[in-house]
């Protein structure tokens, strides 16, 4: 009798080993094509499908351009980040206005008529606004900033490249039916972004291990090994040629000692210039704003300058905001009200021939700051053209809302010839306690902060120093002390010390000679300023390679003060 050999089942030990061979061996083959093969799969990049995609180094851009060629509009935002942050828009007026060292432009949305350095010019194509977003035309941008731009027609991306920009060209080694891999990240296992030809054009924006981050003229950008590129030139965007300008031609190298002339009601006899030994610039207080319309008197004396010139002496003018916080936000709030006080200020210089304009701003709010550095980068390029110098007048850095936080020192330095750093008052007219109006080591703290912490250029900074001091008082009143003061000038105090025949001592720690002495049962203290307080000053701005100096005011100082002060030329 035959039997049927029954087969004999795998035991579950068994049947486990070979689950596990199974899974090793799938598990193997992943690896092998995840982790050693090149990843095969292609992917369209994230933007395709987008009309008019802008990328600056390869990198995308938020928002789109509009049009093509000659008609192309690019974003305001985009112009802000990466163009000019200082492209200002204000919605009020639909104003779009650009600034560089030698223009001034504004153009209006839907508006062809534009004005250029305040004189009428026609676009071929007027700004367009889009779901709230300004566009520019293209031409503006070429002219005053130098933007180079490619357009591809196949996929409408635009590479938006700046002046200045220097960019390393190449392509794609291999013949032309050759495949080399544009990835999307810097590793073999990254998806394919783009199969390209051998020969194609690429610009490399980065370098990272063994890979170039390149984008090809189509706008496709990623990761190419950098053994399947061949390098070739570098491409460098030209930037729009920027005269020297008269500050550059004229002072370079030659400081600078001012003089302020506070004029009040009577205008100072001219003569007074004949004992300003030394002085090359005399800074009168002639002009201010007197309204929100950005209207300007003037109290400018045809005599004076005459003088100052055939004294070899340049003249600036300043101006100020008559220390009105609210005249400031309105005049300096529109185009059109900054622009009536521009034109205003260029024909008064015109008018008595100046050679600068001194702009002196305090008081201001701190949401105001912004509109001030936007009147100086407009007044700039005006001032320019008429061979004007401009400085405008800072504080030391504080906290102040009112007197220091509203000034952007690093912003006036790119727009001004120079800054003049007021470095007074330490201690104020309404100081709680007595102290010098300005220590050396508080003079040159606040210098050292402005160079350090706003990048202003040495040979940009002018320190101001002042050739008065406060008399203080102190005054013991219900068991508490009370200090009041009174400002004077070089020649008051030096009567007074001879008058009550006091003999100063010399601070080491501020570095001033100091008196005290009772009045009427009154304790009267004094830091002085005298030739050796301003001798420190002017070794401080020569140590710190500074633009100059300059002294408030010229009422105050005695012909100690200016031999002293000559020294700065030396």
């Amino acid at each position: 009798m035959n039997r049927r050999r029954r087969r004999r089942r795998p035991s579950a030990g068994r049947r486990f080993t070979i689950f596990l061979g199974l899974c090793l061996i799938i598990a193997g083959a992943y690896l092998t094509v995840t982790e050693i093969l090149p990843n095969p799969l292609h992917e369209k990049p994230d933007w395709r499908g987008m009309d008019k995609p802008i990328f600056v180094e390869g990198k995308l851009q938020a928002e789109p351009a509009e049009g093509a060629g000659e008609q192309l509009m690019l974003p305001l935002p985009v112009l802000q980040k990466v163009v000019d942050p200082t492209i200002r828009y204000e919605s009020g007026t639909q104003s779009i206005i650009l600034t560089t060292p030698v223009r001034v432009m504004r153009l209006q949305t839907g508006q062809k008529k534009a004005q250029l350095n305040n004189k009428p010019v026609e676009l071929r194509f007027a700004p367009e606004e889009k779901d709230g977003v300004p566009y520019m035309p293209i031409q503006p941008l070429k002219e005053l900033y130098g933007v180079n731009i490619h357009e591809d027609a196949a996929t409408g991306a635009v590479i938006l490249m700046k002046a200045g920009d220097t960019i390393q060209m190449g392509t794609a080694k291999g013949q032309p039916d050759d495949k080399v891999k544009l990835r999307k990240g810097d590793s073999i296992h990254s998806p394919i972004l783009a199969d390209m030809k051998g020969g194609t054009p690429l610009r490399i924006w980065d370098s990272k291990g063994s890979w170039y981050f390149a984008q090809m003229d189509n706008g496709y950008s990623g990761y190419v090994r950098k053994d399947e590129v061949s390098l070739g030139d570098t491409k460098t965007i030209e930037i729009p040629p920027i005269p020297p300008t008269r500050a550059e031609r004229s002072w370079k190298g030659k400081p600078v000692n001012l003089a302020w002339e506070a004029v009040y009601q009577n205008k100072p006899d001219p003569a007074v210039l004949d004992g300003l030994d030394g002085v090359n610039v005399v800074s009168p207080t002639w002009f201010s704003i007197i309204d929100g319309k950005g209207n300007v008197r003037s109290n400018a004396d045809m005599a004076y300058v005459n003088k100052a010139h055939a004294r070899k002496m340049e003249v600036w003018g300043l101006i100020n905001n008559s220390f009105d916080a609210d005249i400031t936000t309105s005049a300096m709030a529109t185009y059109e009200t900054r622009l009536n006080t521009i034109s205003q200020l260029l024909e008064l210089a015109q008018m008595y021939h100046l050679d600068g304009i001194n702009i002196d701003f305090e008081n201001v709010k701190t949401k105001d700051g912004p509109n001030i550095t936007q009147f100086v980068r407009e007044l700039k390029p005006l001032a320019q053209d008429r061979g004007l110098i401009l400085s405008v007048d800072v504080t030391p850095k504080s906290s102040s809302e009112l007197w220091s936080k509203f000034l952007d020192r690093s912003a006036l330095s790119e727009a001004a010839d120079f800054i003049m750093l007021m470095a007074y008052d330490e201690h104020w007219a309404s100081s709680p306690e007595a102290g010098s109006v300005s220590s050396l080591p508080w003079a040159e703290a606040a210098a050292r902060k402005i160079l350090d912490e706003d990048d202003v250029p040495p040979q940009k900074l002018i320190l101001a120093v002042p050739l008065y001091t406060r008399i203080w008082s102190e005054a013991s009143k219900n068991g508490k002390v009370e200090v009041s003061s009174k400002a004077v000038g070089m020649k008051t105090v030096k009567d007074i010390l001879a008058e009550k025949k006091l003999k100063p001592k010399y601070l080491e720690d501020v570095k001033q000679h100091y008196v005290e002495y009772k009045e009427d049962g009154v304790l009267k203290k004094i830091w002085i300023e005298d030739a050796v307080s301003l001798q420190a000053r002017v070794d401080l701005a020569k140590s710190l390679k500074l633009g100059g100096v300059a002294a408030w005011t010229r009422s105050f100082g005695t012909e100690d003060a200016w031999k002293v002060l000559k020294g700065i030329q030396q």
